[in-house]
C-alpha cells in the first residue's frame, strides 16, 4: 500500500488537514472561550448556545449549500475546502469545552495579573495556556480523529486520487474486477491509518483523563 499508487501522499494529505484543523479550533477556541468565560457582555449565554446548536445539524443537511461556497471561494478539490468545512463541526465544540474548563478556573489568578499589568492576550498565554493543557489535549485529540476519519466532505469535495485522504482512498480501493475485492489491501491500508491515532491517545492519555474529569470534584 505504501510503495505502490498515491497512498503515502493521502495519508499525508490526511496529516495536513488534521493538524491544521487542530490548531485552527484550538486557537480560535481558546480566544472564544476566553471572551465568553471572563467577559461579560449582553447575550453571552445565548451566543454559547448557538455556537453548540451549529455542529448539532448533520453533515448531508449542509452539504449542497456548502458545496457552493466551497466553489464560490475557489476551495474546490483543495484540501483547504476540507479545512474550512471540518472548522464548522470542530469549533463548536471546542468553544463549548474549553470555556467550561476556563470558566471553573480562579479568577483570583487573572486579578493578579491585570494588577501586574497584563494585557488580555498576556494573561491567555502566560496563564490560561498551561492550565488548560488537559482540555486542549482532549478537545484537540477529538477534532484530529474527527478530521482523520470524515469521508463525506472529503468525497464531495476532492475529485482526484493526488488530493484525496486516506478514508475515500480505501473506500476507493478495487481489484482487477468487480468480484475480485482486495481484502488483504484494504486491511493494510486499514491498519496504517489506525496507528497514528492509537499512539496519539498513548502518548497523551494522562492529559486526555486530565482533561475529561477536570470539573467533575470540587471542594
Amino acid at each position: 500500500m505504501l510503495t505502490d499508487g498515491v497512498f503515502g501522499h493521502q495519508i499525508f494529505n490526511s496529516i495536513f488537514v488534521a493538524t491544521v484543523v487542530v490548531i485552527f479550533s484550538l486557537f480560535l477556541g481558546v480566544t472564544a472561550a476566553f471572551a465568553l468565560s471572563r467577559i461579560r457582555f449582553t447575550g453571552r449565554g445565548l451566543l454559547l448556545f448557538t455556537i453548540l446548536s451549529v455542529s448539532m445539524f448533520p453533515q448531508i443537511a449542509v452539504l449542497s449549500g456548502l458545496f457552493e461556497l466551497i466553489r464560490t471561494f475557489g476551495l474546490f478539490n483543495s484540501l483547504w475546502s476540507l479545512v474550512f468545512s471540518y472548522m464548522i463541526f470542530t469549533l463548536p465544540f471546542t468553544v463549548w469545552v474549553l470555556t467550561t474548563f476556563m470558566r471553573d478556573m480562579p479568577i483570583e489568578v487573572e486579578e493578579a495579573a491585570i494588577m501586574d499589568g497584563a494585557s488580555s492576550f498576556t494573561i491567555i498565554r502566560r496563564i490560561f495556556l498551561p492550565l488548560m493543557w488537559p482540555a486542549m489535549v482532549t478537545t484537540g485529540l477529538l477534532a484530529f480523529i474527527h478530521a482523520w476519519n470524515e469521508f463525506l466532505f472529503a468525497l464531495t469535495f476532492l475529485s482526484t486520487d493526488s488530493q484525496r485522504t486516506v478514508p475515500v482512498a480505501i473506500a476507493m480501493i478495487s481489484g482487477l474486477s468487480e468480484f475480485e475485492v482486495p481484502w488483504g489491501n484494504i486491511m493494510a491500508a486499514s491498519v496504517i491509518v489506525t496507528v497514528p491515532l492509537i499512539v496519539l491517545v498513548l502518548i497523551f492519555q494522562r492529559k486526555i483523563v486530565s482533561g475529561l474529569t477536570a470539573g467533575a470534584v470540587k471542594g
